[in-house]
């Protein structure tokens, strides 16, 4: 396994991020410290990636890998192949590329992401 060297000491609060991105249903807010980006995603009830998100990158499903940590809410995924999980509160995740996912409940879903925020949402350039 590799290991992560922090290099400085760096504080940036999400309430006033380097990023927002907006896209349907969803509030996905980016910072920047040291070598890191990290994104705390809000998905409100009703959101899905290939509704709110696919439109905007143009793919059939989602390409990013993701590693993160669910603060509140529920999240199904569900991998190309047909594989499913739930992601609820208080636990911490990986998804590889070719995923569908959407908010399960009336709570909204919030996750912090440490892998992806840096391209998710984003239109390709």
């Amino acid at each position: 396994m590799s290991q992560n060297i922090v290099t400085q000491l760096n504080v940036k609060s999400h309430n006033s991020p380097d990023e927002r991105r907006r896209p349907d249903k969803a509030e996905v807010d980016v910072v920047t410290v040291g070598d890191y980006t990290i994104g705390r995603f809000k998905f409100e009830p009703g959101w899905r990636w290939s509704e709110s998100i696919k439109p905007l990158v143009k793919t059939d499903s989602c390409q990013n890998s993701h590693v993160g940590f669910c603060v509140s809410g529920s999240l199904v995924v569900e991998t190309s192949e047909g594989n499913r999980i739930n992601i609820n509160e208080g636990d911490s995740y990986t998804i590889p590329p070719g995923h569908d996912a959407w908010v399960e409940g009336n709570e909204s879903f919030t996750g912090i992401e440490f892998l992806s925020a840096a391209t998710f949402a984003k239109a390709p350039e």
